[in-house]
C-alpha cells in the first residue's frame, strides 16, 4: 500500500494545546512517506470552530502550492476568546500523490481581552490572617450549577504559586504554577478544563496558595518579597450548560480563608509540613467553613496577565533510592543514584506528632558522610509532622530541591525502607528531541549527564544551579548552552517565554541584567547581555521562527548599540564590568576570571552579536539594517585585528580562549587562520591535552580544533578524564554536568564551599560539538530548521569506532551515525521526508562508495554526487541510507596512529623520521625541555602539532620504517 500522510499536526509548537493567547496561531505538521525524496508540493488546511463542521469550515486555504510544513500562519477570521477550534491537513507530494486528510487536531483559545476579566485578586482579609503568616493559604468557593455541564474552564494564577482543587480532586498535575516571570512585568495565568470534575448542583473550588519565587528571598541579598509583600489568587470559572447558556465564578470577598498545613515553604529553604492541620474535604462543596475567614479584594493589576507562555512544570519520571545506608558520622541516608531536581515522595505510618526531616544534597565527603557545605544559606530541608491515622503519603507542594542524597531523621524503624520513598524528577515538560551515543561508555555517560544538567536547571527558567541559594537564569550560562539544548529537547515555548522576560527586563539604554528574570541587580557583561542576540537567533536557526526573531529585534539591536555606545572607541568595548572568560583555570590565585584580557572577550562578542544582528536584519528583510550591521561588523573586526593581533597574525594574548574566540567568531585574516588553529592547539599539547578555558571559551573549543584541522586534538580533549577534562567528572561517579572541572578533587576533597554547584549545566554546551561534529548532524547554515540538513561525520580517533546522533526536527526525526572496522566506514543516514541534506563523506571516492550495497551515485533518493578534494559530497532527498567504503588512508592516517607509535618509536631509527617529517620537535630545545618524557610522548605530542589533512606523509614515513 502506498504512503504518503500527515502526522504530528501542531499548533503553536503543541499538539492540542489549552489556552492559547496567539490571535495568529502558526501550524506545522510532519510527513510521512514510502518514497525517497518525498517533498511537498502543496497542502490545504480546514479550521473549524469545535461546534461547526468541516463542510462548513471557518478557514480553508483551498491547495496551495507550498513546500511550506511548519510555521504556516493561520489567515481566517479573528478567532475568538475561549473557543475550541478543530483542524486537519492534507498534503500532496512532488508525484501528485494526495494523502488522506490528518487526524483532527485541535487548539482552544484563552480570554484574549484584558476587559474580560470579571475575577478580583484576592487574598485573607488582613485584619483575620496576618498577610506575613508563613503558612501556606486555603482558599475556597462553594456555587451551585444549575443544570448539566458540558464545557467548564478555569482560568487562573496567582501572586506566588499555587495549586487548584475542585470538588476535592486536583485540577492538574502542572506543579510550581504559574511559573516565574518578571513579575512587574508579566504574569502567565493558566486555562485548565474542568468539565468532568463539576456537576449540576453544589460544587466547590479550592485554591492552595504559598509564597514562590515571588515572595519568596531570591538572589543574594535574602531579602524577600522582591515582588510584593502579599500572596494573592486569581480565578475565573466559566461554565456552559446544555442549552448554551452559562455562568460566570470568580474570586471575591466571598470566598473564604484559612491557613493550611503548609506551615512553611520556600524555593530555597524547604517546606514544612503538619498533617495534623489537614482539613479532610476542604475543596468540596459539603465542608464546613464557618470559622473560616473572609477574603478581601487587592488592587494588584491585571494588565500584566499574560497566557501561559512556557511548557509547564510536571513530574516527569520517578526513580526509586538505590540504597540507604549509615554514614560514618552515623546518619541515615538515602541514595537516589542520581543527582537529580524535585522532590522526595515518602510513605510513613507512624504516631501523631512524629517528626520526619529530610536534607538534601548532592554528593557525600570524601569520608563518606553527606555534604551539606556547598548549598550555603539554603537549607533544603524538609519537615513532615505524622498525622497518626495509617500510612500517609507525602511530597512537598511549593519547592523543589537539588539533591542525590537525602539525610533523613526521625522515620520510625531501624531502617529506610526503599520502598517507601520515591524521587519525584520536575523540570519544564519538554519533549526530548535529541540523543547521542557512541563507543565509549564514558562519554554516553558525559551525554546523560548532559541531558540531566539540562532537566535539573531548566525548570521554568534556565538555572544556573538547583540546588544552592542561588537558582537563577543566568544570560551567560543560558546562551552558551542553547545549542545543546534545543538539540536536546523541544525548546521554542521555554525560550519564548524567557526571552520576552529578558526584553521586559532590558534597561532603556539597551544593557541586559546578569540573570533573567532579574533578581540579582547588575548588568551588561559582554558574553552574558549577549544572550538578547545569540538566543532568539539560535531558536530561529532551529525552528524558522521568524516571528520571534522578529519580536525581539528590537532588544537585539538595542544590545548592539548599547555597547557601540561604550567608551571613545565605537569599534571596541574595552569599558566597563565584565566576568571575562569566567572560571578560566588561567586564573590568576583567588580570581574567578581567567587570563584572557577582558576587553578581548569583550570585543570579540561584540563583533560576534553584531554579526548575528546583520544575519537577523537579513533573514527579517531589514535591508537598510542588514548593511548598516554589516558595515559595522566589518569595523569591529578590523579594530579587533589592529588591537589584540600582531602584525604577524598571531593572537597577541596567550590563551587557549583567545585563540578560540579569534576563530570560530572569525576575527583573523584568513591568511593568519591556520597559523592561530596551529598556536590553540600548541597551546594544548604544551598543557597535557588539558584545557584552561572557563565559561567564555570552552563551549567553542572544540569547534575551533575540528573546524581548523585538529579534530584528533578536540576528540583526545573529550576523552580527558584527568584533570581538567570532560571525563574526569565522570571518573570521579558524576551524573550531571559540574560547575567547576574539579569540584572534587582527585584527593577527594571539595574546590569550595562558596561556588561549588554538582550540577551546573553551561560545560555540557560540549554536546553541540559531539552532535554536530562527531555524529555530524548539523543543519545547512543558509536555511534554518533543518529543511536542509548537513551530515558530515568527522572519524578523529582510534578511541572512537562509532558514534550516531538523532534529532527530532520540526520536520521529523534526522539521524547521523557511523561505524569504522578496520578501514571499512559504514555510514548511517535518516533525513525526513520535505527536507534534504547534503552529506559529506570524508575519504570516500565515487568508484567505492556504496549505498545498500550498491554504487551510491546511482542510488534512489540521491540527486547529485560529486567527488572532491575532502572525499564525496551527495544531495540526498528523504529516506534512510547505509553508505559504505573503504578508507586505507584514514585507516592508516588516524586509526593505525597509535600502533604505529608503539612498533617505530622503540627503534632509533624512528628520531630520523621525526626530524625529517617534525624538524619543530627538534628546533628551540622542545625535545630537551620534555627530556622527563618518553619519545613516544615526544612524537604524538609532535604529530598532535601537525594538522590531520597534512599528517598522512609523516605516518607513512613511519609505516614504511616499522615494514
Amino acid at each position: 500500500m502506498k504512503k504518503w500522510q500527515v502526522t504530528d499536526v501542531t499548533c503553536e509548537y503543541r499538539r492540542n494545546p489549552l489556552g492559547i493567547g496567539v490571535r495568529t496561531p502558526r501550524f506545522g505538521w510532519r510527513l510521512e512517506s514510502d518514497r525517497r525524496g518525498a517533498m511537498q508540493k502543496g497542502y490545504r488546511i480546514l479550521v473549524t470552530e469545535a461546534d461547526g463542521d468541516f463542510d462548513a469550515p471557518l478557514w480553508d486555504t483551498g491547495y496551495t502550492e507550498s513546500d511550506a510544513s511548519i510555521q504556516v500562519e493561520y489567515a481566517g477570521p479573528a478567532l475568538q476568546s475561549r473557543t475550541r477550534y478543530l483542524m486537519k491537513v492534507k498534503a500532496w507530494d512532488a508525484d501528485g500523490r494526495e494523502s488522506d486528510w490528518s487526524e483532527t487536531a485541535w487548539f482552544e483559545t484563552t480570554l484574549l481581552e484584558l476587559h474580560e476579566w470579571q475575577a478580583k485578586w484576592i487574598a485573607p482579609a488582613a485584619d483575620a490572617i496576618d498577610p506575613q503568616e508563613e503558612a501556606a493559604f486555603l482558599l475556597r468557593k462553594r456555587f451551585d450549577l444549575k443544570k448539566s455541564v458540558v464545557s467548564a474552564r478555569i482560568y487562573a494564577t496567582a501572586a506566588g504559586v499555587y495549586e487548584l482543587y475542585a470538588n476535592g480532586r486536583r485540577v492538574s498535575d502542572e506543579v510550581l504554577a504559574p511559573g516565574w516571570t518578571s513579575y512587574r512585568h508579566r504574569l502567565q495565568f493558566q486555562t485548565y478544563d474542568v468539565t468532568e470534575l463539576l456537576q449540576a448542583g453544589s460544587n466547590a473550588v479550592g485554591i492552595s496558595l504559598g509564597d514562590g519565587w515571588y515572595r519568596s528571598g531570591m538572589g543574594f541579598d535574602g531579602r524577600d518579597f522582591k515582588y510584593g509583600d502579599r500572596r494573592a489568587a486569581l480565578l475565573q470559572l466559566h461554565v456552559r450548560y446544555e442549552d448554551g447558556s452559562g455562568d460566570v465564578i470568580v474570586s471575591d470577598d466571598s470566598w473564604r480563608c484559612a491557613a493550611g498545613p503548609i506551615r512553611y515553604s520556600t524555593i530555597y529553604h524547604g517546606e514544612r509540613y503538619d498533617a495534623r492541620l489537614e482539613q479532610e474535604g476542604w475543596s468540596e462543596s459539603g465542608f464546613a467553613d464557618e470559622s473560616w475567614k473572609p477574603a478581601e479584594a487587592l488592587e494588584l493589576p491585571l494588565n500584566m496577565l499574560v497566557p501561559q507562555e512556557n511548557w509547564p512544570t510536571r513530574v516527569t519520571e520517578t526513580i526509586r533510592p538505590v540504597s540507604a545506608f549509615v554514614t560514618p558520622a552515623g546518619d541515615r541516608v538515602l541514595d537516589m543514584g542520581q543527582n537529580m531536581v524535585g522532590r522526595v515522595r515518602m510513605r510513613v505510618q507512624a504516631t501523631a506528632g512524629t517528626t520526619i526531616t529530610l536534607r538534601h544534597a548532592e554528593v557525600l565527603d570524601k569520608d563518606g558522610n553527606i555534604y551539606f557545605g556547598n548549598l550555603r544559606p539554603a537549607r533544603q530541608t524538609v519537615e513532615y509532622i505524622a498525622k497518626g491515622e495509617g500510612e500517609e503519603s507525602y511530597a512537598p507542594h511549593f519547592t523543589f530541591m537539588g539533591f542525590r542524597y537525602v539525610k533523613v531523621e526521625g522515620y520510625p524503624g531501624g531502617e529506610l525502607p526503599l520502598d517507601a520513598f520515591a524521587g519525584e524528577v520536575l523540570h519544564s515538560d519538554m519533549p526530548r528531541t535529541g540523543g547521542f551515543e557512541s563507543s565509549d561508555s564514558r562519554v554516553n555517560r558525559l551525554q546523560s549527564n548532559i541531558l540531566w544538567g539540562q532537566r535539573g536547571n531548566f525548570l521554568d527558567v534556565p538555572t544556573d544551579c538547583p540546588q544552592r541559594d542561588e537558582r537563577l537564569g543566568w544570560t551567560g550560562d543560558a546562551q552558551v548552552f542553547i545549542g545543546t539544548a534545543l538539540f536536546n529537547f523541544q525548546g521554542a515555548p521555554f525560550f519564548t517565554k524567557w526571552l520576552r522576560d529578558l526584553k521586559a527586563e532590558q534597561h532603556p539604554d539597551g544593557g541586559v541584567p546578569f540573570v533573567i528574570p532579574d533578581a540579582a541587580g547588575g548588568a551588561s557583561s559582554a558574553a552574558w547581555g549577549d544572550a538578547a542576540v545569540v538566543c532568539p537567533w539560535t531558536v530561529y536557526r532551529y525552528y524558522g521562527d521568524l516571528r520571534l526573531l522578529a519580536e525581539q529585534y528590537d532588544s537585539m539591536k538595542a544590545w548592539v548599540e548599547y555597547i557601540r555606545a561604550q567608551g571613545e572607541h565605537e569599534f571596541l568595548w574595552n569599558t566597563g564590568f565584565h566576568f571575562g572568560d569566567w572560571l578560566g583555570l588561567d586564573a590568576k590565585e583567588n580570581s574567578y576570571v581567567g587570563a584572557t584580557p577582558r576587553e578581548l572577550v569583550a570585543t570579540a562578542f561584540y563583533a560576534h552579536s553584531t554579526r548575528l544582528l546583520r544575519e537577523a536584519a537579513k533573514a527579517l528583510g531589514y535591508a537598510a539594517d542588514e548593511a548598516k550591521y554589516g558595515e559595522l561588523h566589518k569595523r569591529i573586526v578590523q579594530a579587533f585585528r589592529d588591537e589584540f593581533m600582531t602584525q604577524t597574525g598571531r593572537v597577541a594574548s596567550p590563551t587557549q580562549t583567545a585563540h578560540v574566540l579569534v576563530l570560530v567568531f572569525e576575527l583573523a585574516e584568513e591568511k593568519s587562520r591556520l597559523r592561530v588553529a596551529k598556536d590553540l592547539n600548541d597551546l594544548i599539547v604544551e598543557n597535557g591535552y588539558h584545557l584552561t578555558t572557563g565559561f567564555v571559551g570552552t563551549p567553542y573549543l572544540c569547534f575551533a580544533l575540528s573546524d581548523h584541522g585538529y579534530h584528533r586534538t578536540a576528540v583526545r580533549l573529550l576523552l580527558q578524564d584527568s584533570y581538567p577534562g570532560w571525563l574526569y567528572s565522570v571518573s570521579k561517579g558524576a551524573t550531571t554536568i559540574w560547575e567547576h572541572w574539579d569540584s572534587i578533587k582527585p584527593d577527594g576533597s571539595f574546590w569550595s564551599d562558596d561556588m561549588n554547584s554538582f550540577n551546573h549545566y553551561a560545560y555540557g554546551a560540549i554536546g553541540e560539538w559531539m552532535y554536530r561534529r562527531v555524529a555530524g548532524l548539523d543543519m545547512d547554515a543558509a536555511v534554518p530548521a533543518f529543511k536542509r540538513i548537513h551530515i558530515e561525520p568527522l572519524f578523529g580517533s582510534s578511541a572512537l569506532t562509532h558514534a550516531s546522533a538523532a534529532h527530532l526536527s520540526s520536520y521529523g526525526e534526522i539521524r547521523s551515525g557511523w561505524r569504522v572496522n578496520g578501514s571499512r566506514i559504514k555510514v548511517d543516514v535518516t533525513i525526513p521526508a520535505n527536507a534534504t541534506a547534503e552529506i559529506v563523506l570524508r575519504g570516500a571516492s565515487l568508484a567505492g562508495l556504496t549505498e545498500g550495497g550498491a554504487p551510491a551515485a546511482a542510488a534512489d533518493g540521491i540527486l547529485s554526487a560529486a567527488e572532491n578534494e575532502a572525499g564525496v559530497t551527495l544531495l540526498a532527498g528523504s529516506g534512510t541510507y547505509v553508505f559504505a567504503y573503504e578508507n586505507a588512508d584514514l585507516f592508516r592516517t588516524v586509526y593505525t596512529a597509535d600502533s604505529i607509535m608503539s612498533d617505530v618509536l622503540s627503534d632509533d631509527r624512528a628520531v630520523e623520521v621525526l626530524k625529517r617529517h617534525l624538524p619543530h620537535l627538534f628546533e628551540g630545545g622542545l625535545l630537551q625541555f620534555m627530556g622527563g618524557s618518553s619519545l613516544k610522548q615526544v612524537a604524538e605530542n609532535g604529530m598532535a602539532r601537525v594538522p590531520q589533512y597534512k599528517m598522512d606523509e609523516v605516518l607513512r614515513a613511519l609505516a614504511d620504517l616499522s615494514s
